[in-house]
């Protein structure tokens, strides 16, 4: 998944598979190389699945791969592609770390699928790149490695590094690969082939639009709604929401009320527990600083709003 690469064919492609990865951006990465393979009538791409310790893997979905190799024995790699999915870091190993250095000694690019970052992040293989992960993901990473950049693209390629969103962003960013490998054309034929209609560029858009997912046109709710989204570690007042979406604060909670049925209080706040959520799940956080990333002052106010919309409190949820 390098930018460029100029060695023998095939091209040999590593994907590590750490326990609940991804299944939906391994196939969406992979399957596109072996049809490129197939359309070419040559082999282009030589694709190998790796393992810590050479042994089956379960992705996130309950189905298991066999793996081809083990660390110790996958060396001679072009590129290799991190594939994990929930908690990346608990699977994250010395010895992995000292095997992601000698691929990047050796001319290796590295990358991550779905949530791979995180890995290659704490090996300190990430200085001085930009990366991007599922849009879910973001936030925790962004609080995680801050020194990081992060974009919210669909992928990243770059010289020795590359990352994409997960899902089916793994078929573009692989799609972009064969076309700057092997020309646009065979691009054009693989994606055909995926009843794929559209190679999308790493500018679009992860998320459907607001507008979308709101169910609304109303282009003042929809910037109410955006900011909220966009300031959660340090919330707006809602009359500076009011103020910057074109509305009175009046105006404002009649929307909220009549196209969400809660008031923008409760709507915000359920936005920042949501997050809150997530971060106590899939982090290492602590509670505290769960809570400050949240918009809360205190982890004593993150449990008492926690509680009351979850029924249980953030010690219980991380537990």
């Amino acid at each position: 998944m390098r930018l460029d690469y100029f060695g023998p064919t095939p091209e040999p492609v590593g994907f590590l598979l750490l326990p609940r990865f991804s299944m939906m951006a391994f196939f969406s990465a992979v399957e596109p190389l072996r049809i490129a393979n197939r359309i070419s009538g040559r082999p282009l791409f030589d694709w190998m699945l790796i393992s810590e310790d050479g042994s089956p893997v379960t992705a996130s979905n309950g189905m298991t791969l066999l793996a081809d190799q083990s660390i110790d024995q996958a060396y001679s790699l072009s590129s290799l592609a991190v594939c994990s999915g929930f908690d990346p870091e608990r699977y994250l190993s010395r010895a992995l770390m000292r095997w992601f250095h000698r691929i990047e000694a050796a001319g290796g690019a590295l990358g991550g699928l779905d949530t791979g970052c995180f890995l290659l992040a704490a090996a300190g293989l990430l200085e001085g790149e930009r990366v991007t992960l599922h849009w879910e993901s973001l936030p925790a990473f962004r609080e995680r490695f801050p020194a990081i950049a992060t974009s919210d693209e669909l992928f990243e390629l770059g010289e020795r590094r590359f990352s994409c969103a997960g899902g089916t962003a793994a078929m573009d960013m692989a799609l972009h690969a064969i076309a700057r490998r092997h020309g646009q054309r065979l691009a054009v034929d693989v994606s055909e082939q995926l009843v794929h209609a559209r190679i999308r560029t790493r500018h679009d858009q992860q998320r459907m639009t607001l507008a979308r997912r709101l169910g609304t046109h109303n282009r003042r709710l929809i910037d109410a709604v955006s900011l909220m989204e966009h300031h959660l570690e340090t919330p707006l007042a809602l009359t500076e929401i009011a103020r910057r979406s074109g509305v009175s604060l009046r105006q404002l909670q009649r929307l909220f009320q009549d196209t969400f049925g809660v008031s923008p209080q409760r709507r915000y706040l359920a936005l920042r527990l949501a997050r809150a959520r997530y971060l106590l799940e899939e982090t290492d956080l602590d509670i505290l600083a769960v809570g400050l990333a949240c918009g809360f002052a205190s982890s004593s106010s993150l449990s008492r709003a926690f509680r009351e919309r979850y029924g249980k409190s953030p010690r219980q949820v991380r537990q």
